[in-house]
C-alpha cells in the first residue's frame, strides 16, 4: 500500500485517538459540573447540654426545620478540597447609618448593615473579599449586592481576609436598597460567590 493511500487510514485512526483523550479528559470536568447549586437554609445545632450538665430537651420537629436567623452559624464548603468555613450572622441594622458624611445612600435608598462572623473550620487557608460573596433579598425576591460604605454600628469587615486554620474574622458588610423594600434574607458564599454551597438566613 503506497503512502497516498494508507495516509487517510492513519489519519481516522489519529482522529479516533486524539477524540479518545479529549473524551477521557473531559469526563471528570462533566462529573464535576454536574454537582449542582445548595443553599443551604439549616442552622449548625447547639450545643447538646445545658451550663448545668443537664440534657437538653429534644427539639421538636417544627424546631429542627426552622430556618437559620440572625444569631445562627452554617457551615459552609469552598470550591477547594478542605476549604471550610462557620459563618454567623451575628447582627443586623436597618437602616444603617453612614459613619461619613461623604459616602451615603442614593436618593430613595438606604443602608442595611450586617455583621459576619468567619471561622476557618477547614484545613487550608481561607484568602477572600467576603463582601464579594454577600448579599440581602427582599420579600419581592430582588436581590442586592454589596456596597462600598462605614457604618456607625462598627469596624467593617476587610476587603481582603486571610485566615489560617481555626483563624477569625469579624465586621460589617454594608448593602443598598429601595428605602421602602423590605429586607428579608442574607446569603452569604465563599469564593466572592462562586462556591457550589450558599448559607441563607431570615432577618425579616
Amino acid at each position: 500500500m503506497s503512502l497516498t493511500e494508507r495516509a487517510p487510514s492513519l489519519m481516522n485512526r489519529a482522529a479516533k485517538t486524539v477524540a479518545a483523550l479529549l473524551l477521557a479528559g473531559l469526563l471528570p470536568l462533566t462529573a464535576a459540573c454536574s454537582s449542582g447549586s445548595e443553599v443551604n437554609t439549616t442552622p449548625n445545632k447547639k450545643s447538646d447540654t445545658k451550663p448545668d450538665d443537664k440534657p437538653a430537651k429534644k427539639p421538636t420537629k417544627e424546631a429542627a426545620k426552622k430556618d437559620a436567623k440572625t444569631g445562627d452559624t452554617i457551615t459552609l464548603k469552598g470550591m477547594e478540597d478542605g476549604s471550610q468555613l462557620d459563618v454567623t450572622v451575628v447582627k443586623v441594622v436597618d437602616p444603617a447609618k453612614s459613619s461619613d458624611d461623604f459616602m451615603t445612600p442614593g436618593s430613595g435608598k438606604r443602608w442595611i448593615g450586617v455583621q459576619f462572623k468567619l471561622v476557618n473550620t477547614g484545613t487550608k487557608a481561607y484568602n477572600d473579599s467576603p463582601s464579594n460573596g454577600a448579599q440581602v433579598a427582599d420579600a419581592d425576591g430582588q436581590q442586592f449586592q454589596a456596597t462600598f460604605g462605614d457604618i456607625t454600628a462598627g469596624p467593617s469587615m476587610s476587603s481582603s481576609v486571610k485566615l489560617t486554620p481555626g483563624g477569625k474574622a469579624l465586621g460589617w458588610i454594608v448593602f443598598e436598597a429601595p428605602a421602602k423594600s423590605k429586607v428579608t434574607q442574607v446569603q452569604f458564599a465563599m469564593d466572592s460567590g462562586f462556591s457550589n454551597q450558599t448559607g441563607q438566613w431570615s432577618i425579616g
